[in-house]
């Protein structure tokens, strides 16, 4: 990894110590590129112009997302955001009264009230499956809960308030031994780390362009598995999604775009693909390797201060760090962070308020060293927290 070009091709490391992908990662110049140009090209000739000018490789980002996580791209829809993509997969679940949707400690809190609104609607039943002894999802709890019939496993893979990864692969496994529809948040963990949909054996996953892909805020996307598709009517719909065809009948798509609509920020697919391609370039294991080695190096230092805590849990641990200082409030420690052009953040309990109160967490901070940061960089901070702020 030429990690001189990276940082070079990083024009953010110019004015900021970034230590923060789990929020929204820098994005690289050949990501800017595609949504300024594509910009100036709506500016210069139109916006449908524009579209329709670049129509094949806007329509290309499908590939690339498709190869990103080895699915095809008739399985892959493109939304504004993971949250967008998240619901539309779960509210077009036909849920009824009695269903159980099976959940993680760990589940992130827009995902977690999505459930409680459909218990409060429908009268599903939410069941939180335990943790092992090491804070991941015990898996050996999840086949005993599998033993009454479930209609909904729905997991987040790496948690926002720090480094667990859920044995995601491991859910899937019994998703499909138990025959269970499998919803997987993989919102922290596509850009850091391969995501391989066949070998998870998830229905539907879920991702955001901006955290560790590095792409542009306002972009994620959604994979639906392929012989799922037509069983799936959206819980929104319009004439994209589902052409009008007569008067009194309209058809929907036979691919996942039919959880898309017809207005879309085209400049930001672009950079979604833009941002694809350039992690792909690099090597997803490239990028894990030296991003999670760097989260190590990280929780070392950390370790090192007086006072320090860590608070990531599991026997695999990801590039996102959390931890509290004795003395020292987390809200206060970024803005002064942030002074001095170190950028970390923090998670509030209430992001992830079943783990957050099994574990008695406080507000955190968070740290999430990526491929383009440096052991120097890290060393900053760390100086820094030593001193005190």
């Amino acid at each position: 990894m030429d990690i001189d070009r990276i940082r070079g091709q990083t024009p953010g490391l110019k004015t900021v110590n970034h230590l923060l992908a789990s929020g929204s990662a820098l994005m690289p110049e050949p990501v800017i590129d595609a949504i300024c140009d594509h910009i100036k090209r709506e500016a210069r000739i139109g916006g449908y112009e524009a579209a329709a000018e670049m129509a094949a490789p806007l329509c290309g980002v499908y590939d690339d997302v498709a190869r990103l996580i080895n699915a095809t791209p008739q399985e892959i829809a493109l939304l504004e955001n993971a949250t967008a993509a998240w619901c539309q997969a779960f509210y077009s679940l036909p849920l009824k009264q009695g269903d159980r949707i099976i959940t993680c400690q760990a589940e992130y809190a827009a995902n977690y009230v999505a459930y409680l609104q459909r218990a409060k609607t429908h009268g599903v039943i939410i069941e939180v499956v335990p943790n092992d002894e090491y804070g991941a999802l015990d898996i050996a709890a999840l086949e005993l809960m599998l033993q009454k019939p479930a209609a909904l496993i729905s997991i987040t893979w790496i948690p926002t308030n720090g480094g667990l990864v859920n044995p995601a692969a491991a859910v899937g496994a019994l998703a499909r031994k138990y025959k269970v529809p499998y919803l997987l948040d993989a919102c922290q963990a596509v850009g850091q780390m391969p995501v391989d949909v066949a070998a998870i054996g998830c229905d539907y996953l879920t991702a955001t362009g901006r955290k560790f892909l590095r792409g542009p805020r306002g972009s994620g996307f959604l994979f639906i598995r392929e012989d799922l598709i037509e069983a799936h009517e959206p819980a929104m719909i319009d004439h994209f999604a589902a052409p009008w065809v007569e008067a009194g009948r309209y058809e929907l798509r036979k691919d996942a775009r039919r959880f898309e609509n017809w207005e879309n920020a085209y400049a930001l697919r672009a950079g979604l693909g833009a941002a694809v391609r350039y992690a792909l370039d690099i090597g997803i294991e490239n990028i894990q390797q030296r991003a999670w080695g760097l989260a190590d190096y990280c929780r070392q230092q950390i370790s090192e201060i007086k006072g320090a805590k860590l608070r990531d849990v599991g026997q695999q641990k990801s590039a996102i760090v959390s931890f509290t200082i004795e003395g020292l409030q987390p809200d206060d420690a970024v803005s002064k962070l942030g002074k001095r052009g170190i950028c970390i953040g923090s998670s509030d309990p209430d992001s992830t308020l079943l783990d957050a109160k099994a574990r008695g967490l406080p507000t955190v901070l968070r740290a999430a060293p990526h491929y383009y940061n440096t052991k120097a960089d890290i060393d900053t901070m760390i100086a820094a927290l030593k001193e005190g702020l």
